[in-house]
């Protein structure tokens, strides 16, 4: 599947709010938005023109894709399965963004960000239980098992994001299990413990138009 591989400081730049996608970085000095909290590009110095209505609709359908690193066509095939589903869409959309694989490989803490947890996905160092999934969009379900297959629990890129505490606090819906480099999806994730700084109704209205 693809991906956006463009420099990811300019995205947060663009949405002006750190969207928490360079992991470490992002709680450093170095974070382009605490040096430089201004639209990338030459009249991005220009004072933010004001957004309404559909550029509002669309900063909110960007910033989801944005967190998640997923593109277009992905993102509307989630809306899409999500439409058909009965409840309410938004929640549903959410959902099944937090139960991809690389996103709860970031949420246990194996990795600082979810392009590391992609990357640790994709290169086969974990695993759903006990066998290798490479798929970062892989959707896990409550009983599921993640854990990080023997030959790399000694990697230091995961030694470090376990010790590393700026994923956040462990959600309700998920277990961890540090000492033995495993986790487990103990519910499906509610609206109220996505710590999401989105209005997902604002994406339903978009995409319903």
């Amino acid at each position: 599947m693809a991906r956006y591989t463009g420099p990811v400081c300019r995205l947060c730049r663009r949405e002006g709010m750190k969207l928490f996608l360079k992991g470490e970085r992002c709680f450093s000095s170095k974070c382009a938005v605490e040096k430089r909290n201004t639209p990338p590009g030459q009249h991005g110095a220009a004072r933010r023109p004001k957004i309404v209505g559909y550029g509002l609709q669309l900063r909110e359908k960007q910033k989801a894709r944005r967190i998640y690193g997923v593109l277009e066509r992905q993102f509307r095939g989630y809306f899409a399965r999500a439409s058909r589903q009965p409840g309410v869409t938004g929640e549903l959309l959410l959902r099944q963004l937090e139960l991809r694989l690389d996103t709860v490989t970031h949420r246990l803490g194996f990795a600082t960000s979810r392009a590391q947890a992609r990357q640790l996905v994709r290169h086969g160092h974990l695993l759903v239980n006990n066998k290798k999934v490479t798929i970062p969009s892989y959707q896990l379900k409550p009983g599921d098992r993640i854990s990080v297959r023997e030959k790399s629990r000694q990697m230091p890129v995961i030694l470090s994001a376990l010790e590393f505490g700026g994923h956040g606090t462990l959600p309700p819906w998920l277990e961890l299990r540090r000492e033995q480099l495993e986790g487990g999806l103990l519910s499906l994730p509610q609206r109220a413990d996505m710590s999401l700084p989105l209005q997902e109704q604002m994406i339903v209205e978009l995409y319903s138009k």
